[in-house]
């Protein structure tokens, strides 16, 4: 089994005491557009969601942990989606909520213990991630732990009055 801890951070489950950052992140309009989302959420949907976030990634093809200090402070979230165990691939994303903790290696660490685990544990051959042409952080980030640029999904995002392009990267496991 793949150790979900590392050096600075460690990944955890969901537990309700996170309401109140899944609140803050979900109906954070600056993160809509790397989300998809375009309304927010009530806290009583979100209690919801935390009610069944137990549920086995088998059955809702998705998963979220919690990114948290050695210290147990809840810095950011990371997720598997799109889980496809028959052609073993997922998709993956990563927010860290404040730009305090941005460019530390607390992302990078969270990605690498994030990408053992869908190897190693999960058994996938490869995890991709779509990233915003501008987010300059996030494209360093992948690059730097192996997802190679594979497409370019021109004028995919609308915001703000204007299109941007996302980026495909793709990680494959040998």
């Amino acid at each position: 089994m793949v150790s979900l801890q590392g050096n600075k951070v460690k990944l955890r489950a969901l537990e309700k005491e996170d309401l109140d950052l899944l609140y803050e992140l979900e109906n954070n309009p600056s993160v809509w557009e790397i989300s998809g989302t375009v309304t927010p959420y009530s806290r009583d949907v979100l209690k919801l969601y935390l009610e069944n976030a137990h549920r086995d990634i088998y059955d809702v093809k998705q998963l979220r942990l919690v990114i948290c200090t050695l210290e147990n402070e809840a810095i950011g979230l990371i997720d598997l989606f799109d889980f496809d165990p028959r052609n073993k691939r997922a998709g993956v994303g990563i927010l860290i909520k404040e730009e305090a903790n941005r460019n530390k290696g607390l992302g990078r660490e969270s990605l690498e213990i994030l990408c053992k685990y869908a190897f190693k544990t999960l058994q996938m051959r490869q995890l991709y991630a779509n990233i915003l042409e501008d987010n300059q952080r996030s494209l360093h980030l992948f690059e730097k732990l192996g997802f190679v640029l594979v497409g370019t999904k021109n004028d995919w995002i609308y915001t703000e009055g204007s299109f941007k392009n996302e980026l495909l990267f793709q990680k494959i496991f040998k």
